[in-house]
């Protein structure tokens, strides 16, 4: 397993392609597309605190934790977990850190590497290429984003929830094996001015340092 399928499967979880397109029809995908894109259009950033469960395909706990997330245009995300273990995911939009307290490793990648790998980037991008790889349905409460065929993803289901003031209330992932990451936020705060340091990161001194940008 590697790095970045061990990190994503943390906070995204991995991939797989579902053919909702064989049951919907192409009107669907673009209305719902289109409404979806109005809400995030309108987000210029984001932070909230977020409560996680990791479930497995029986529905059995595998772990819970609380952290904090902001999030702000272009591909700028901040990923803080507490608890159960102390990690950070930061990307100032051209290079990512991923920083494990406990094993005291830094991983360097470039954040343009990571961009195909999840749905999640929408939520920080409006690039219409980026759009068109996935198919969005209307659910329950919000959207159902999966990647479409030929798409290799990390996340085989995205489900995005909307609380009744359209601001963003819950996320859950779905990987291949069934297991399912729900993460709910409280606290939130959209369109409020954050500090450009949220989303930078020094290497603390001492730690190991991964470099994967190097000869990409």
């Amino acid at each position: 397993m590697t790095f970045q399928t061990k990190m994503l499967n943390t906070i995204f979880i991995k991939p797989t392609v579902l053919a909702f397109g064989l049951i919907l029809s192409s009107q669907v995908w673009a209305s719902a597309a289109d409404d979806l894109k109005a809400k995030l259009a309108s987000m210029n950033s984001f932070e909230a605190k977020f409560s996680q469960q990791v479930k497995d395909e029986q529905g059995e706990l595998l772990q819970s934790g609380q952290g904090t997330i902001a999030l702000a245009h272009p591909l700028k995300i901040r990923w803080e977990q507490a608890s159960p273990d102390e990690t950070l995911f930061v990307s100032d939009g051209k290079k990512t850190f991923y920083f494990d307290a406990f094993s005291e490793q830094v991983t360097v990648m470039k954040t343009n590497g990571l961009i195909d790998t999840t749905p999640f980037i929408l939520l920080t991008t409006r690039d219409s290429a980026q759009w068109e790889k996935y198919q969005i349905s209307d659910i329950a409460q919000g959207y159902r984003i999966t990647p479409k065929p030929g798409i290799d993803s990390q996340v085989e289901i995205l489900d995005i929830a909307f609380n009744k003031a359209q601001n963003l209330s819950a996320i859950k992932v779905t990987d291949l094996s069934g297991q399912v990451s729900s993460f709910t936020f409280k606290d939130s705060r959209v369109n409020g001015k954050l500090a450009g340091s949220l989303f930078s990161f020094n290497i603390p001194e001492g730690v190991v340092v991964d470099d994967q940008t190097q000869g990409e």
